[in-house]
């Protein structure tokens, strides 16, 4: 005999999935808690929340793995757990007056963690866990004229592939279109930039940096890239042909601190603990945390006047932007 607690709420009804390993339970409300034993322990993996009134009754299907859910609310729902790794393509159908979605699924291995459309709204770049970088077709017949030939190909049906850039050397984070959708930029885990030029045969230049990984990467001209991350800084880099990426600068650049005398031993505790020789804590860039996002403020790709960024640390800078020059808005 086993004793379990999921709360202080009274449990009105539960069902079991097909191997016990999952249960849903309501706790007398309009909610559906599914936990998952892991362990001794029941944890908390998904919580349904259609309904508006106190849940009646749930039945999980053994075969099929969904959910059906009945409640107060005179509404019955059927619940699908569908597979993470895909990506919705979503689109509004004005004589039903909803919302419908398509999916892309193959050959999508693990969970996407960047996307970006390409300048003609029809092609999206892809970045994911599973170390690729792809380029697919998300043109809905019904919907949208046929598309014309792009440098990434002529056929465009619905989740077709135009480009799989395989082992990019880590966790694609991000990804960025040109203002003229010719090239692809990506940043990876492995402190890598790349850029895949359809216009070139689809050339692949990348450039390993000795910087910590970017999670984020932004066409701000035709020829310059913004890329930012782990190091709580943006970085210029230009690209100009196959073979030809490179850094330009680091933004942000660190205000010179006055250093004070510093013991032996605490000048090699700061250099292991922080790779850095300075003992304060704070970090001398405006960013105190990664950053994870860069956005277009003003301006278009193809002459970005402002660009935003936003951290872990909570904060938003904008960043006006110059060819030869930077400064803070």
């Amino acid at each position: 005999m086993s004793l379990y607690s999921f709360g202080l709420e009274p449990l009105s009804c539960h069902a079991w999935n097909k191997d016990r390993t999952q249960i849903a339970v309501s706790p007398n409300n309009n909610v559906v808690n599914i936990y998952e034993k892991k362990g001794k322990d029941w944890v908390k993996i998904h919580e349904l929340t259609e309904h508006s009134g106190r849940i009646t009754g749930i039945d999980w299907a053994p075969e099929s793995n969904r959910i059906v859910t009945c409640a107060s609310d005179r509404n019955a729902y059927v619940w699908t757990m569908k597979d993470a790794r895909l990506i919705s393509v979503c689109y509004f159908e004005k004589e039903n007056d909803w919302w419908l979605s398509k999916h892309i699924k193959k050959p999508i291995r693990s969970t996407i963690l960047s996307l970006d459309w390409h300048p003609n709204n029809i092609l999206l770049a892809a970045g994911s866990a599973d170390l690729h970088c792809r380029v697919f077709s998300a043109y809905i017949k019904d919907i949208e004229d046929k598309p014309g030939p792009t440098a990434w190909g002529a056929k465009m049906p619905f989740g077709e592939v135009l480009l799989e850039q395989k082992d990019c050397g880590g966790w694609v984070h991000s990804v960025s279109f040109s203002p003229s959708g010719d090239q692809l930029a990506c940043v990876t885990h492995s402190s890598s930039v790349i850029v895949v030029d359809a216009a070139q045969s689809k050339q692949v230049t990348q450039l390993t940096t000795e910087h910590l990984p970017m999670l984020s990467v932004l066409h701000v001209s035709p020829t310059e890239l913004m890329a930012a991350g782990h190091d709580s800084c943006p970085y210029q880099f230009t690209y100009k042909g196959p073979g030809t990426l490179k850094f330009v600068k680091k933004l942000d650049i660190p205000k010179q601190t006055s250093k004070g005398s510093m013991s032996a031993m605490q000048h090699f505790r700061n250099l292991d603990k922080r790779a850095t020789e300075d003992d304060s804590n704070e970090l001398d860039t405006l960013h105190q945390n990664s950053i994870t996002q860069l956005c277009v403020v003003s301006g278009e790709k193809t002459k970005v006047e402002k660009f935003s960024s936003v951290g872990l640390d909570g904060a938003m800078v904008i960043w006006e932007f110059k060819v030869s020059d930077f400064t803070l808005k």
